[in-house]
């Protein structure tokens, strides 16, 4: 990887990130003309000229649409592309803009539109430009709203900064190579290369919190940057030991009964390893909930607590946790179950299923199979109480016509075509390489697909 130090220079920088790379499929390079992305995309074509130059190389630039300027930037780097034989294309991000909490939707569209630009040329890897700087600002911003918590629940918000590889929709690859880069030196390379960029002015408007936080970074004398970086990479490698030890417990511990329940070990609650344990039925229970975000920690510790003293019945993050002697059931529970939706195309079901069926009559429609449909479908097994399995099919998607109940994918009258896929909920849109120990776990108990391999080689890109 680069390091703070490194002076990037295109016939003999360090690029071990790249070198360790699979570039087998081709690769997106986000580029939106600013200094990192330019340098990174020069980097880029440098070292697939020099070790593959069959690669396919597309860069991507997203309009976010903000500013007057942003169209004429996009067709600058067009024109910059083209000058350099770099296939290149733009997207835009239209329709209304929120009022509120611009940056974080500006950044869901970029990585929703880089996801299908990579998609549509059968691409599953994607370079972006941060660099340490990015990264000490993100660790800063973060910090400010988790001082006083506890590691555990610092490393589900974030403090481990940005991973060097995240999968999106867990299919895509996000890799930031750049990393360890500084941007001064990023920007002394282009200045050798006689190479300019565009300078996004809301990068030092004072009414987002990065260009404050940015221009605290700018009047330190570095101290504050390296506090920041250390501690980044100490919560990564504590985040991902606690997410290996939760994963272990996951495996040791969980079994899927039948669809939509999930069984602890009366064991997990006593489990030495508290934090491990704690974090671990956190995923389990945004898992089962389909809830984006984990439960809060102080919740979850009081629910943990409460397990080990012995039998109760509570709700958190959509998950009924039915803790008895014969073990601690997890399942949905009932309230706040989608409506009914039409059976066509992909449907991203109650944020736990994927559902894909094409209806061409649109007489079908998916929806809770419900507790009368589900009570005709006792299929209770290895002593699971008849009660929590109906309950959990019950919160199961189902395919109806009418008021007719055709059934769950797989069952007689069901047309075959219907495909149900389970998803990781925690982990469905954004997955960092940090967490992929307790991802891997969740998906192999629940049947969702494996998680992609990552997109090096011999190389962990968690650390």
């Amino acid at each position: 990887m680069l390091t703070l130090d490194t002076r990037p220079d295109l016939t003999g920088p360090d690029l071990s990130d790249l070198s360790k790379m699979d570039f087998t499929n081709g690769a997106i390079a986000a580029v939106s003309g600013g200094s990192d992305s330019t340098a990174l995309l020069l980097l880029l074509k440098n070292h697939l000229d020099r070790t593959a130059p069959a690669t396919r190389l597309l860069a991507v630039t997203i309009d976010h649409d903000l500013r007057p300027g942003s169209a004429a930037e996009a067709r600058a780097v067009a024109s910059f592309c083209a000058e350099r034989g770099i296939a290149h294309c733009t997207l835009r991000w239209s329709g209304p803009k929120p009022s509120s909490g611009l940056p974080a939707a500006a950044r869901q569209a970029r990585y929703r539109l880089l996801a299908e630009a990579a998609r549509s040329e059968g691409i599953d890897l994607i370079l972006t430009g941060h660099t340490a700087d990015d990264q000490a600002e993100t660790v800063l911003m973060r910090h400010a709203r988790d001082e006083g918590r506890g590691l555990a629940e610092m490393a589900g918000r974030g403090l481990a900064g940005m991973a060097p590889a995240t999968l999106y929709d867990w299919q895509t690859w996000i890799v930031r190579p750049l990393l360890g880069a500084r941007r001064a030196a990023l920007r002394e390379f282009l200045r050798r290369e006689n190479v300019g960029w565009a300078e996004d002015p809301t990068n030092a408007d004072a009414h987002f919190e990065r260009p404050r936080v940015r221009a605290v970074l700018g009047e330190d004398d570095g101290q504050r940057f390296a506090e920041a970086i250390g501690l980044a990479k100490r919560v990564a490698t504590e985040r991902e030991e606690l997410g290996q030890r939760a994963a272990m417990l996951i495996r040791d511990f969980a079994a899927m009964l039948t669809t939509g329940l999930i069984r602890l070990d009366p064991a997990f609650a006593a489990s030495d390893d508290a934090p491990a344990a704690v974090y671990a039925m956190r995923i389990l229970l945004a898992a089962v909930g389909g809830v984006s975000f984990l439960p809060d920690e102080a919740r979850s510790q009081a629910l943990f607590s409460r397990l080990r003293a012995g039998p109760l019945c509570a709700t958190l993050s959509r998950t009924i946790v039915d803790a008895r002697r014969a073990g601690i059931f997890l399942r949905r529970e009932a309230r706040g179950l989608p409506l009914a939706v039409p059976a066509g195309g992909e449907v991203f079901w109650d944020g736990r299923r994927r559902i894909t069926l094409d209806d061409s009559s649109g007489a079908l429609l998916i929806a809770p199979l419900g507790q009368a449909a589900a009570a005709k479908r006792d299929t209770a097994e290895n002593g699971t109480p008849s009660s929590l399995a109906r309950a959990a099919r019950a919160a199961e998607p189902a395919l109806w016509r009418g008021a007719e109940c055709l059934g769950l994918a797989g069952e007689s009258g069901v047309p075959t075509t219907v495909a149900v896929s389970p998803v990781v909920a925690p982990f469905a849109c954004f997955l960092p390489s940090f967490d992929l120990a307790p991802a891997a776990a969740v998906s192999g108990l629940i049947g969702a697909p494996p998680v992609p391999a990552l997109p090096f080689r011999g190389h962990s890109a968690g650390r």
